[in-house]
C-alpha cells in the first residue's frame, strides 16, 4: 500500500482518513473548475493537509533506523510515482489520436502538448526515473506532490536527525526548529529570487512540504491539549474566509514574500477546521462516515485517475451547449461557463467516483481469478 493510503501498521486512524478523504474531493473540485470563491478558499489549504496528515504519523523510532523511513517513502511515493508516470507517457499518444489530448483546446495557461517523438518520449523517460518530471502534464499534472512529499519527509528527517544528535533538545522544539528554519529559507528564497536548481521548479513546494509535515508531527504531540473546540473552528472559517476574499496563494510555484505568513495560517487554520468536521463525522456510524473514510483509505486512485474521469463528463457538456467535440481535450475540464454552471459538481463526482468504481472492478476481477486457481489447486489429478 502507497504512502497516500497507508497510515501506520496501528489500527486505522478513521479521523486522519476522513480529513483525507475530504481533502482529495476538495483537490478535485478545484481541479474541477468551480466558482472562483470557492476555488480560492480551497487553494489556500487543501494541498497543506496531505502533508500535515502525512507528518501526523512521523515516529521518533526512524531517528534510529532511517533506512527503513526512506525504503518506506520510495516504495510509497518513488514507486507508483514511476509506475504511472509512464503508464501515461506510453499513453500520451494514444489520448491524441483519440482526441482526449489535441493542440486545438488542449494548450492551457501557457502550457504546450503536442504528440511525442521519440526524442521527447526518451526524455521524459529518462527525467521520469531520475528526477520524478517529465511526466504528462496534462493527465497527470497533480503528480509533483509524489516528488514533493518524498522529498519534504526525507529532508524533514535528516535535518531533525541531525539536530537530535547534536542539540539535544526536546523533541517539541527540535521540530518547532525545523519549521521555523523552512519559513526562513522560504522568506530568503522568495525575497532574493533562490532556487534550488537539483529539484524541478526549484522547490518551493518541497520546502513548504516540510514545513507542514513538521507541522503534522507537532500536531500529533500537542493533540491532547488542542483538542476540537468550536470557538476555535470558527476562529479558523474566518481565516480561510478573509483568505478567499483576498486571493491568498496555496502551495503553488508562483510564491510571494506574503506566503510566509499567510500560507502557514491558512493552512493551519484550514486542518484544524477539517479535522475538528471530521471528528464529528467520525462519531457517526452513517454513510458519509463510511465514504469518506473509504475515499480516504483510496486517495491514490483518485489522486491518479480523477483527470481522465472528468472526460465523460466533456463529453456530456459537449453535448449539452453543442460545443466542438474537440474541446474533450481541454485540460482539465471545458472551461465553457466553467464558473457559471453546475457542470463542476458532476465533474467533481466523477473525478472521485469513477477511480474507485475502476478499482472496485480491478479488486473483484482479482478476487474471482484468485479463487478460481484456488480451486484449481484443490481439484485432485
Amino acid at each position: 500500500m502507497t504512502t497516500l493510503n497507508a497510515v501506520a501498521a496501528a489500527p486505522r486512524n478513521t479521523v486522519i482518513s476522513i480529513c483525507k478523504g475530504i481533502a482529495i474531493i476538495l483537490m478535485v473540485a478545484g481541479h474541477a473548475e468551480l466558482p472562483t470563491i470557492l476555488s480560492n478558499f480551497i487553494y489556500v489549504f487543501h494541498m497543506p493537509l496531505f502533508f500535515i496528515t502525512a507528518g501526523y504519523f512521523f515516529s521518533r523510532k526512524y531517528l534510529a533506523d532511517p533506512w527503513a523511513f526512506c525504503a518506506k517513502r520510495f516504495k510509497g511515493l518513488y514507486v507508483p510515482f514511476v509506475k504511472w508516470s509512464l503508464f501515461f507517457l506510453v499513453l500520451h499518444n494514444v489520448f491524441f489520436h483519440f482526441g482526449i489530448l489535441n493542440e486545438q483546446y488542449g494548450n492551457w495557461q501557457g502550457g504546450v502538448t503536442h504528440p511525442y517523438s521519440p526524442s521527447d518520449f526518451v526524455q521524459r523517460l529518462i527525467l521520469i526515473f531520475t528526477s520524478m518530471s517529465g511526466y504528462d502534464e496534462f493527465m497527470a499534472g497533480a503528480f509533483w506532490f509524489f516528488r514533493g512529499l518524498l522529498v519534504a519527509s526525507i529532508l524533514f528527517l535528516v535535518i531533525y536527525r541531525l539536530l537530535d544528535s547534536k542539540a539535544g533538545w526536546r523533541p517539541e522544539i527540535t521540530v518547532s526548529a525545523i519549521c521555523v528554519a523552512a519559513l526562513a529559507f522560504q522568506a530568503f528564497r522568495l525575497g532574493c529570487g533562490l532556487k534550488i536548481p537539483v529539484i524541478p521548479n526549484g522547490g518551493l513546494r518541497e520546502i513548504w512540504g516540510m514545513f507542514f509535515f513538521g507541522t503534522g508531527v507537532l500536531y500529533r504531540r500537542f493533540e491532547p491539549a488542542i483538542k476540537d473546540r468550536w470557538w476555535l473552528s470558527l476562529i479558523c472559517l474566518a481565516i480561510l474566509c478573509v483568505a478567499a476574499a483576498n486571493h491568498f496563494c496555496g502551495m503553488n510555484n508562483r510564491g510571494q514574500l506574503r506566503d510566509v505568513l499567510t500560507l502557514p495560517l491558512t493552512g493551519i487554520a484550514g486542518f484544524l477546521l477539517t479535522h475538528h468536521i471530521s471528528v464529528l463525522v467520525d462519531s457517526s456510524a452513517g454513510i458519509i462516515r463510511r465514504t469518506l473514510v473509504h475515499i480516504g483509505n483510496n486517495t491514490l486512485y483518485i489522486f491518479i485517475f480523477h483527470i481522465i474521469s472528468f472526460k465523460p463528463v466533456s463529453a456530456l457538456k459537449i453535448w449539452w451547449y453543442g460545443l466542438d467535440p474537440a474541446q474533450i481535450g481541454c485540460h482539465m475540464v471545458i472551461h465553457y461557463r466553467n464558473h457559471e454552471d453546475l457542470f463542476w459538481i458532476l465533474y467533481t463526482v466523477a473525478g472521485v467516483a469513477l477511480p474507485l468504481l475502476g478499482l472496485a472492478l480491478v479488486r473483484n476481477i482479482r478476487r474471482r481469478l484468485a479463487a478460481r486457481k484456488t480451486a484449481m489447486d484443490i481439484i485432485p489429478d
